[in-house]
């Protein structure tokens, strides 16, 4: 099946300034893309020039197997939800969803028709004669959706469309959205910074820093194998603890030793690393280190740690230790009998170990 988006060895520069560098992804029809990384990585240009916002410096877009590098943006087949809304405040909702299909010249009856079908998807029937002035934040933003859905396009582009909207409402839009893909099936690229929004939202997601994509994958392999320490740090919340650590291989593996706070190095012994350089970084997600008397395994070793800090944090208690010279979080049941400033003996899950290379960031497993 032929990509519905295809982005191949995209440049975009301002002058001598370069924003993109190389960029090449493919999305396959149905996607859902997530563009994720902080501000200023490129996220919001690259979706500009898929748009046709922004001209590129270099590369070719193809949407729908048409080249799109030089069409204009009117003429590329998709449809845009901006942050802002972009709503005419003095059209009622009904008009400002009808508007580019009146101007398109498209008839009153599919107009009439198109409206109805998308006001009931986004349940915004009663609000179809108020004004943008008269609605809620999260009202508008399923107007702006709406005003997206009649288009029918090969290609929805989302540009943070939740940022303006309180945590609790976020959350219900962002199932709103998720629901909408999965009952329509539409090809979708979506910016944010949020990576919880990208975790849940996205069939693939691609990870990017400085105008550099670090990675591209489904949301578990970018959580359970990033491929740099970027990822590793950038994706999850909180994020994975990275320690940095020795090396060297033994007879039943390789020996990994952490230097512990008030006390002897914590030693623990991987049977399946791979081989490492004398310094490594090691990763492991807050929940695979447990509290040892509620979780072991083959995969888990026990070692004691002095624990600096417990959060309780309702179903969750966060405990931190410092290994390696940094603060390392477990993620323990809300029960948990740590105590700051006592010693606790921590499970460490190495079936679920990365490793990393101190010098370039790069995963090493």
């Amino acid at each position: 099946m032929a990509p519905i988006l295809d982005i191949k060895n995209l440049y975009k520069s301002y002058g001598d300034v370069k924003i993109l560098k190389d960029i090449n992804v493919a999305i396959e029809p149905g996607d859902f893309l997530v563009l994720v990384g902080p501000s200023g990585c490129g996220k919001s240009t690259l979706l500009n020039c898929i748009a046709g916002l922004e001209p590129i410096t270099g590369g070719a877009i193809t949407i729908a197997g048409q080249d799109m590098t030089e069409v204009s943006p009117k003429d590329r087949n998709i449809a845009m939800v901006f942050q802002s809304y972009a709503l005419y405040p003095t059209m009622s909702v009904a008009k400002n969803i009808t508007f580019g299909m009146k101007v398109r010249g498209v008839d009153q009856a599919t107009q009439d028709a198109k409206l109805k079908e998308v006001a009931a998807q986004l349940q915004i029937e009663p609000l179809l004669n108020r004004r943008p002035g008269q609605l809620s934040g999260g009202q508008r933003q399923r107007v702006a959706m709406g005003r997206a859905l009649v288009r029918d396009p090969a290609l929805f582009l989302f540009d943070e469309p939740l940022s303006n909207l309180d945590a609790k409402l976020r959350v219900e839009m962002r199932t709103e959205i998720k629901k909408l893909h999965q009952t329509l099936g539409a090809s979708m690229v979506y910016v944010t910074h949020d990576q919880i929004e990208a975790m849940t939202l996205a069939t693939k997601i691609v990870v990017m820093k400085g105008g550099v994509i670090q990675q591209i994958g489904t949301p578990a392999e970018i959580y359970n194998r990033p491929a740099n320490l970027f990822v590793a740090d950038f994706m999850g919340s909180p994020a994975m603890n990275l320690i940095p650590a020795k090396a060297r291989k033994n007879g039943a593996g390789t020996q990994i030793e952490i230097a512990r706070k008030g006390g002897e190095p914590l030693v623990l012994v991987d049977p399946t690393a791979p081989d490492l350089p004398a310094d490594v970084i090691l990763g492991l997600r807050p929940e695979n280190i447990a509290q040892a008397d509620v979780r072991t395994g083959e995969s888990y070793q026990v070692a004691d740690c002095l624990v600096d800090v417990v959060e309780p944090a309702g179903a969750d208690t966060y405990v931190m230790s410092n290994l390696g010279g940094k603060p390392v979080t477990a993620r323990m049941h809300a029960e948990t009998t740590a105590k700051a400033g006592q010693p606790l003996s921590f499970a460490f899950d190495l079936g679920k170990v990365s490793y990393f290379a101190p010098e370039d960031g790069r995963r090493l497993n």
